[in-house]
């Protein structure tokens, strides 16, 4: 496909999405309407239009260099003030809502499958490994394609709906903490929170992200702030390479073992924690790594929409984008009834449903973009959770 900007103009392409999310907090400080919509928002839209108006690419190595770099290091910049203990209390809760947001994938997929496998053959594997992915993230899609070694057309076909349906499903879950209907039937503490200090204008959150007004960061802070996150980052993937390596896949609990101990999110996000919560004197006094982490998940919602081709959809796989479009719009209702139900916050399923969807990554992308800072280490737990049980429940 030909677009303006060539999937090898790495520095081009580089230059726009960063240029995308400062537009996306510009934007979200000077309207109203824009504060309303959100930054994230924002940042998603203009990745999608310029994507779908083949000005860029749907796939290229400078959205590879965001996946690999920029997201890790924005996880433990936004978590130098973590509470260990906080967050292993917080983790059970969204535990709670993720299991139920799974169930409702289950169901989405019994349900798509009764409704569409006349019509869309193959089904059977795109149920397989769509179920897999909508319960953990994309990575479940591709360990369960090759485990049952699914048509290359299908999964291509698979992975082109899985990228709209869930870049679609983000908007939603941005949203949603704007429509009266769900702030009123759901608790929001976060949010109440954030909507208190904007008109005091002396939030926890403005004050601490100071994305408003004038900064004291020096350049000493964001010596700190970049050393101490690479050096995080580089000891997790080391760690992590480690344990994917020792640990054998001969059985259920070693297989369980090496998915846990052997995922890098799950190692950056438990050595931040702990180093955020026995070094606390010295990471609470870095300033600045708020801002820096906020502005590169800013970066990162703008290239999640990037790959979501609606012409491709339309013309390969449009049966395909309806059924994974049940399953989410399934998950979304059962976890919303369960919310209900057992007293969940809004803010906490909409992260566990982000984490059924798209997976640890894009769960603490939203938590962190949105201002959930306590949200975001519970996000990374319970979607490496989901990496784990994901696959199972497919191949089931």
């Amino acid at each position: 496909m030909k677009t303006l900007i060539k999937a090898d103009d790495t520095l081009i392409l580089l230059t726009i999405i960063t240029i995308i999310a400062a537009m996306s907090i510009r934007l979200e400080q000077k309207y109203k309407w824009a504060a309303k919509v959100s930054s994230t928002v924002i940042a998603l839209t203009l990745g999608l239009i310029l994507s779908n108006l083949k000005i860029i690419p749907t796939k290229a190595a400078a959205y590879d260099l965001v996946w690999d770099y920029v997201v890790p290091l924005s996880i433990p910049m936004l978590l130098f003030n973590a509470d260990m203990k906080r967050i292993w209390r917080d983790s059970g809760r969204l535990l709670g809502i993720f299991c139920i947001g799974s169930v409702g994938t289950i169901l989405g997929t019994f349900i798509g499958y009764a409704l569409l496998h006349q019509y869309i053959p193959g089904l059977k594997y795109v149920a397989t490994i769509m179920t897999g992915s909508y319960i953990g993230g994309s990575v479940n899609l591709v360990a369960l394609s090759n485990a049952f070694n699914v048509p290359g057309h299908l999964v291509a076909s698979s992975t082109v709906a899985d990228n709209l349906v869930m870049a679609l499903y983000f908007f939603v879950l941005l949203s949603i903490p704007n429509i009266n209907f769900f702030k009123k039937n759901f608790s929001h503490p976060l949010i109440v929170e954030q909507e208190t200090s904007f008109s005091t204008c002396k939030s926890e959150i403005e004050e601490e992200l100071n994305l408003t007004g004038k900064s004291e960061i020096t350049v000493k802070d964001v010596a700190y702030v970049f050393a101490c996150a690479f050096a995080i980052v580089a000891a997790s993937t080391i760690i992590s390479d480690f344990f994917a390596r020792v640990i054998p896949t001969g059985n259920i609990f070693l297989t369980v073992l090496n998915s846990i101990l052997g995922n890098m999110y799950f190692v950056l996000t438990s050595l931040t924690a702990f180093f955020a919560t026995y070094r606390s004197e010295f990471f609470s006094s870095i300033k600045g790594a708020q801002q820096i982490g906020m502005f590169l998940m800013i970066i990162f919602m703008a290239v999640i929409a990037i790959p979501a081709s609606i012409p491709e959809i339309l013309k390969n796989a449009p049966l395909i984008f309806v059924f994974c479009g049940i399953m989410v719009l399934v998950n979304m209702l059962v976890s919303f009834i369960g919310a209900k139900i057992f007293n969940f916050s809004l803010e906490e399923t909409i992260i566990a449903s982000n984490a059924n969807i798209g997976g640890p990554t894009t769960a603490t992308a939203m938590a962190g973009a949105k201002g959930w800072n306590s949200l975001m280490a519970p996000a990374i737990l319970v979607g490496v959770f989901g990496y784990v049980v994901g696959n199972y429940w497919g191949i089931l």
